[in-house]
């Protein structure tokens, strides 16, 4: 029986990630001597994989798994969550940003009989203000076009109970968008406000420029859980329609009845380029559904896993 899994996703952590195992081993064995410590490494390339595995031989409750290539941030966290075994489980990332003492606070309310518990970042000492903009911007969107309702600043630092869990893991979503899975499954959930600390080694691999990462992340939470932008494109699509029958009937009349007819070939030139470009954006809306249509539809795995290792295994392949 184990009382508490902890899950960990991380790429190339090597700096931090010896202070972390110690940091989060101490603050689980004070809410259990019954748990465990997944680490799912997304291919890192430096020696994080060597950092587990010594660690592993020192603590029988410290487990690792690898994929065979990078698979991205939510495949990891969905291979640890089905490999953990724990009555609760708890997703942090390895950088120590995210306080490991807060999870006591957090097993608390668990207790008090919450089913999720999210946490709430209230400030950070790192974040800029131009990411900080575009991050809530980010989560509005998400919110007014998507049918859950997701807190500003809520991460994937979250604990979740057994029974929850095993409903997101029958979810068989090819890219699911975790962050919403855990908001939108339901039972009794609460929050817990804490201050972000500063990334503790090198620099954070999301970053709003250098990487697509964030504006994935905000396509996949309004397409996975809202039709509303198959709906403006319809919307919009209608309102052009209806603009070109009225301007239509306007050229018809203006031939028929008066005298002066209006030449303006740029008020011409300007609609075909406003009707082009409205033809793009809805083909667009409309092609990132089928993706995820033919994502789900065609059977991939969303992670394949190169090592399965623990204090009872050396290495399982899979």
């Amino acid at each position: 029986m184990v009382n508490i899994s902890i899950v960990c996703s991380f790429f190339n952590e090597e700096g931090v990630l010896q202070r972390f195992i110690d940091n989060i081993t101490l603050v689980c064995s004070k809410i259990s001597s019954n748990y465990e410590v997944i680490f799912v490494d997304d291919c890192s390339k430096d020696n994080s994989a060597e950092i587990i595995k010594k660690n592993i031989k020192l603590n029988k409750k410290i487990k690792y798994l690898k994929t065979t290539r990078n698979f991205g941030n939510a495949s990891c966290i969905v291979a640890g969550l089905k490999k953990s075994k724990g009555d609760c489980v708890v997703v942090i990332d390895c950088d120590l940003e995210d306080p490991p003492e807060l999870i006591f606070e957090m097993y608390e309310k668990y207790k008090e009989g919450f089913e999720i518990v999210h946490t709430r970042r209230e400030k950070r000492d790192d974040i800029g203000i131009i990411k900080n903009y575009f991050t809530k911007k980010a989560y509005q969107l998400i919110n007014l076009l998507s049918e859950i309702d997701l807190p500003n600043n809520s991460g994937i630092f979250k604990l979740i109970s057994r029974r929850a869990l095993n409903e997101i893991i029958k979810i068989k979503e090819y890219d699911p968008y975790l962050r919403g899975l855990f908001n939108w499954v339901g039972f009794r959930q609460t929050y817990i406000n804490y201050k972000r600390n500063k990334r503790k080694h090198g620099e954070s691999n999301f970053k709003i420029f250098a990487s697509t990462n964030p504006w994935k992340e905000i396509i996949r939470g309004v397409t996975s859980f809202s039709m509303v932008p198959l709906y403006m494109a319809l919307l919009i699509g209608f309102i052009f329609v209806l603009f070109a029958i009225i301007f239509l009937i306007y050229a018809v009349v203006q031939k028929m009845i008066l005298s002066d007819i209006t030449s303006g070939w740029t008020a011409i030139v300007s609609l075909i380029a406003i009707l082009g470009g409205v033809n793009i954006f809805v083909i667009g809306v409309i092609g990132i559904y089928i993706s995820k249509i033919y994502e789900n539809v065609r059977g991939r795995p969303q992670y394949i896993i190169e090592e399965d290792q623990d204090s009872t295994s050396e290495i399982n392949d899979r």
